[in-house]
């Protein structure tokens, strides 16, 4: 009897405590008003963790020195000079409100010496922050077409690649062959998914692509006018580093070389295949003697976009 009497009793002070801590809140909005200090303290005193608001970390933007061109509702120009080309909205997105997916016929760009340094099949932990850095170290701006199945695992260095206003191009999510190449249908099906992931991190998309090993003996003439009425730019290469074999640090380096040496027109918009996915490391190792090679030849770097040249 005792017991069930001091309980009530304690409960009783508990409430009136409770109801002074309120009515003392009260007070203080009245004296104070209504500001984000004080929502801040009633939220935290009142609020379990558990259900207060997270906070989500929007996208980080490019830095002002690291322009891009991010394309809105109208298609009605495209980026000049060298800027890398993104789309606020996706494939789908376009089509479900009605917007333009096809892009404007633009003349592409021939320059005297023009390089454009390619990276498929990343971003990967190990090689591409030591790509990032050779770039930022030459104040280079490069494309890397990215896998689908990389972008789900490396969403911080997609961002690092964006921030740092390199190009981003869509490379597919699988990369497999079987897969990719039943239909022009399963293969927009991929670029699509792989839309999606990039989209996600970095809240606009690609409109440049890569076909895995090439649209040479992949691609049947049904893709073409599929792709472009997507509005993708599907982009190849006229120079391999021939890293996707097991050469060293040197021969990549000596491929490169040597095909530009044979091949001088090709200078006005030489498009160079590399790698910085898994396995790659002698790219890495071989990429300051091609970079330092073509600043030798007075060759000047540009992102791939809207107004690179068809490859051959």
């Amino acid at each position: 009897m005792f017991n069930n009497a001091r309980c009530q009793v304690i409960s009783r002070i508990s409430i009136i405590c409770l109801l002074f801590i309120l009515f003392s809140t009260v007070a203080a909005l009245g004296f104070y008003g209504l500001n984000e200090s004080t929502l801040s303290i009633i939220k935290d005193t009142f609020l379990p963790a558990s259900t207060q608001e997270s906070k989500t970390e929007p996208v980080e933007s490019v830095r002002p020195d690291q322009p891009r061109y991010c394309l809105s509702e109208k298609i009605a120009d495209l980026p000049p000079n060298d800027i890398a080309l993104f789309d606020m909205f996706t494939v789908q997105e376009r089509k479900a409100q009605g917007l333009p997916t096809a892009l404007l016929e633009v003349d592409p760009f021939y320059g005297d010496k023009v390089a454009y340094l390619t990276f498929d099949d990343g971003p990967n932990k190990d090689n591409t922050p030591l790509v990032l850095e050779i770039l930022r170290k030459n104040k280079i701006k490069a494309t890397f077409f990215v896998l689908g199945t990389q972008v789900e695992n490396n969403a911080e260095l997609v961002k690092e690649i964006y921030q740092d206003g390199h190009a981003i191009g869509n490379h597919t999510y699988s990369h497999v062959y079987r897969e990719l190449y039943q239909s022009p249908d399963i293969y927009i099906q991929q670029l699509y998914h792989n839309d999606e992931l990039i989209k996600k991190i970095l809240g606009v998309r690609p409109r440049i692509s890569r076909a895995p090993g090439g649209s040479a003996g992949n691609f049947t003439k049904a893709y073409w006018p599929r792709l472009k009425s997507e509005g993708y730019i599907e982009v190849g290469w006229n120079v391999s580093s021939g890293d996707a074999s097991a050469g060293k640090a040197n021969d990549i380096r000596d491929n490169v070389i040597s095909q530009l040496e044979a091949n001088k027109a090709l200078w006005s918009h030489a498009i160079i295949l590399m790698h910085d996915g898994s396995g790659h490391g002698e790219t890495v190792k071989a990429l300051p003697a091609i970079i330092q090679y073509l600043k030798e030849q007075g060759f000047t770097f540009r992102v791939v976009n809207a107004q690179t040249p068809p490859a051959w």
